[in-house]
């Protein structure tokens, strides 16, 4: 029996053997849907996990009469997946120096580790927003939400904090140590 005709009928989405038939269904279409288009196997099988979680979050919204549910979590599915790959980019533009992984394999360890010691360089203020969006993958109005500051502190923070561990990672000296 397909979701799609449980939906139809009388039965709630809100029970959690829908929920679970939905997942045992559509999990591995999800993940080799993001899988070819990422290559990266971690991240598909993170995606599908965040795919159904904001489908529990937001079942309210499901509408079976204006698509069906598989075609509403490869929309939720698509739209996560796009905004993780920005925030990876955006990264890689921020920080240039964590891109050469390809380029020095053995130093992969090295490069987490100097990485790890610039940010326990940062104030605890900008560690906390560094930590939250690339580590946490939080967007910048989620972070200013968690640490109940503004959205411009957040982004000065950010700014602050990037050109620090750039400065760390460059052998730069510490002028707040002074």
């Amino acid at each position: 029996m397909s979701f799609n005709r449980l939906s139809k009928s009388s039965v709630e989405i809100t029970e959690p053997e829908t929920l679970e038939q939905a997942y045992t269904l559509y999990k591995d279409s999800l993940y080799r849907f993001i899988y070819r288009y990422t290559l990266d196997e971690q991240l598909s099988i993170d995606l599908v996990q965040d795919t159904f979680l904001k489908f529990h979050n937001y079942k309210k919204r499901f509408d079976s009469n204006q698509s069906s549910l598989k075609t509403y979590l490869f929309t939720i599915a698509y739209q996560l997946m796009i905004n993780k790959l920005k925030r990876r980019h955006k990264l890689k533009t921020l920080l240039p120096f964590l891109v050469n992984e390809q380029d020095h394999p053995t130093n992969k360890l090295d490069d987490k580790m100097a990485v790890q010691w610039a940010i326990k360089k940062l104030p605890e203020k900008q560690r906390a927003v560094i930590l939250l969006i690339y580590y946490h993958d939080m967007t910048q109005e989620e972070t200013s939400a968690v640490l109940e500051i503004p959205i411009g502190t957040v982004k000065s923070r950010l700014s602050s904090a990037i050109k620090r561990m750039r400065e760390v990672m460059e052998g730069k000296p510490d002028e707040t140590q002074k």
